[in-house]
């Protein structure tokens, strides 16, 4: 049986479908396990189940902005096997977003209300980034990967110990985001220039900040 082809449009309506999924909807994971499913829940405080919460809340719209970078660039990236390379991609993180959710729920806790203006905007990001040559959009997923596991490092040193199951989530997405930077460099993917990397960290820090409270 031939494998069907997508033309831009069915792409487009895949995409919108994707979009709904992940703000409103539950994501299509993969076949791999939650990696705190059989972790028993610590005993925290009130402040720290509170920091937790946020912590976790800001990894989760972290993850919505990563499904519309990948999400976006695929729709515009050139050649087929840098659109099947990103989303594959796309489908891990979709596990990273449901791991976060889960555990938002099991917190007591809710999603930002920004993801849909943070969605949007990355989406954006991630179509002009495929726009713009596939070594450049390979380039950007590496960087959009090395500083999300610069991000998770400082939240599991924030996370309290006793919190095995946010720590396992947090240890399998940096393993995660180290292996799909890899994965972008080994595809062609070219280092950006400083001043873009730097506008991607005061981005990654307005994002931070206001999903923290919203």
């Amino acid at each position: 049986m031939t494998e069907r082809q997508f033309n831009p449009a069915d792409r487009l309506l895949i995409g919108l479908d994707k979009a709904m999924r992940t703000l409103f909807g539950r994501p299509q994971t993969t076949e791999r396990v939650n990696p705190a499913k059989d972790l028993f829940e610590a005993d925290l405080s009130d402040q720290e189940r509170d920091l937790t919460a946020r912590l976790m809340r800001i990894n989760h719209t972290g993850e919505v902005c990563a499904q519309a970078l990948y999400q976006g660039q695929a729709l515009t990236a050139k050649l087929a096997e840098v659109r099947d390379s990103m989303e594959r991609a796309a489908q891990e993180e979709n596990d990273h977003l449901d791991w976060c959710e889960t555990r938002l729920i099991e917190l007591d806790n809710r999603k930002s209300l920004l993801n849909p203006l943070w969605y949007t905007g990355s989406f954006m990001v991630g179509a002009a980034a495929g726009l713009a040559g596939d070594k450049w959009s390979l380039g950007f997923v590496a960087e959009t990967e090395h500083q999300v596991e610069d991000h998770l490092n400082g939240h599991l040193g924030r996370i309290p110990k006793q919190d095995e199951k946010s720590q396992a989530i947090l240890e399998q997405m940096k393993e995660d985001e180290a292996h799909h930077a890899t994965l972008a460099l080994e595809a062609g993917g070219a280092t950006l220039p400083a001043p873009i990397k730097m506008a991607m960290k005061l981005t990654s820090k307005l994002m931070t900040k206001s999903v923290y409270y919203l």
